[in-house]
């Protein structure tokens, strides 16, 4: 029978942490690495130093869970986890010795010379890009896998069978610990767990894009973890009045409500919000602490319906 993971507290950090494996605990606050890269997730940052400085407060503020992938750049933003982390150190969290740092990376595209995110699916491509992360993030075993189908923000139909196999059969090579999925419908959630466990789902999901709203239901059900990408908006910043209301009448930003919002919405759902400045990463982890109240989530939670 399958263990239901369950969240658990954390004196450092809000929401606490979840258990996605018995050897996977993560703080539901993590950190997204994609705008460590230069514009666009092109080529390097302009400020190098200061993109090391951001990872290194991740890890001073608790923060155990880095998403990043070796797309991004591309091999920049893992080159940079790299330089700023290895070796990769225990971070304080929910028990007295603390975490490992944990590396979430995905695969299943490519970046070419015009900067574009064309799929990389093949079993050729999957390998090379399982070995292009583990090179260049310093590490003989990756913790987590997402295999990325779909489009730049929602699934596509069709099976994910074929290139979910050959991560499968990486990790039972010893080249990956656990396996999640990205930009998923829930039947492709379902084919994969046919194949081998998924500890995670990372789709698109914010306040306002509430199209999973059944699917994080039926894995908080199932123990496991949903992480939504572009919390914020992503490349499109949320803008809504209702959100901008609630934000003003509790005296914060329109931001910190929205990541608020994600922690109380389901316990199973973890952030990734990503920058590339060490104030901006002190204020999200700082505001998604913010307790909203019942009639504020009442008028939040109408926003997308």
């Amino acid at each position: 029978m399958k263990t239901i993971r369950k969240p658990t507290t954390s004196t450092t950090l809000p929401g606490g942490t979840f258990e996605l494996a018995d050897d996977l605990i993560l703080t539901r606050m993590g950190y997204g690495a994609m705008q460590l890269a230069g514009p666009h997730v092109f080529g390097p940052p302009a400020d190098h130093d200061g993109a090391l400085a951001v990872l290194r407060e991740v890890v001073s503020l608790g923060i155990n869970h880095i998403d990043t992938s070796d797309y991004y750049g591309p091999h920049i933003t893992n080159q940079l986890i790299k330089e700023a982390l290895h070796p990769y150190p225990k971070v304080r969290g929910g028990r007295p010795e603390g975490e490992q740092l944990r590396i979430v990376t995905k695969v299943g595209a490519l970046r070419d010379a015009e900067g574009n995110w064309p799929k990389a699916l093949s079993p050729d491509e999957l390998r090379q890009a399982i070995h292009d992360n583990l090179a260049n993030l310093g590490l003989n075993t990756l913790d987590v896998v997402n295999l990325r189908v779909g489009g730049l923000d929602a699934p596509e139909p069709g099976s994910i069978a074929e290139p979910f196999r050959v991560l499968a059969g990486m990790q039972q090579e010893g080249l990956i610990k656990h396996l999640g999925v990205s930009t998923v419908t829930a039947e492709q959630v379902a084919e994969a767990q046919s194949i081998a466990p998924v500890v995670c789902v990372q789709n698109f999901y914010n306040i306002a894009n509430r199209q999973d709203d059944s699917l994080i239901d039926s894995l908080a059900e199932q123990g496991i973890a949903y992480v939504p990408y572009f919390p914020l908006g992503g490349f499109s910043p949320l803008q809504s009045d209702t959100l901008s209301s609630v934000a003003a009448r509790l005296d914060t930003t329109p931001m910190v409500v929205a990541l608020a919002w994600l922690l109380q919405r389901s316990p199973n759902i973890l952030l990734i919000p990503g920058t590339s400045s060490v104030e901006h990463l002190r204020e999200n982890v700082a505001g998604a602490g913010l307790q909203l109240p019942d009639d504020a989530i009442k008028e939040l939670d109408d926003i997308a319906g």
